[in-house]
């Protein structure tokens, strides 16, 4: 059975930092682009960073670049996110997300971890 699962969220003051983590099992890690999205209160889901199969290329999106390091272990089928200098803005639940590299309608999410960033 195919599952992701989220940790690693909390509270924490601006400046701060989390290190989230999503354990994957059910499927082959190794093959899979991983991802993370958030989603704020009253907006959509949005990427947050992306990492290869077993390259190690990343992508971040504007808002995070230079404060979050997106990462991977395939001998222990996890995903990272570690979060630095967080902002109010960052506050959302954060989800990792699995998708094979070649294209297919096959999607992975898991149930989300709340991260708030507040004083």
């Amino acid at each position: 059975q195919v599952q992701l699962v989220e940790s690693g969220g909390g509270l924490v003051q601006p400046g701060g930092s989390l290190r989230l983590s999503c354990a994957a099992s059910g499927f082959t890690f190794s093959s899979y682009v991983m991802s993370w999205y958030r989603q704020a209160p009253g907006k959509g889901r949005e990427l947050v960073a992306r990492i290869s199969p077993r390259s190690g290329s990343t992508d971040y999106t504007d808002s995070v670049k230079g404060r979050v390091t997106i990462s991977r272990d395939n001998s222990k089928d996890t995903l990272y996110l570690q979060m630095n200098n967080l902002k109010p803005d960052d506050t959302a639940v954060y989800y990792c997300q699995a998708k094979p590299y070649l294209a297919s309608p096959l999607t992975y999410w898991g149930q989300g971890t709340q991260v708030t960033v507040s004083s």
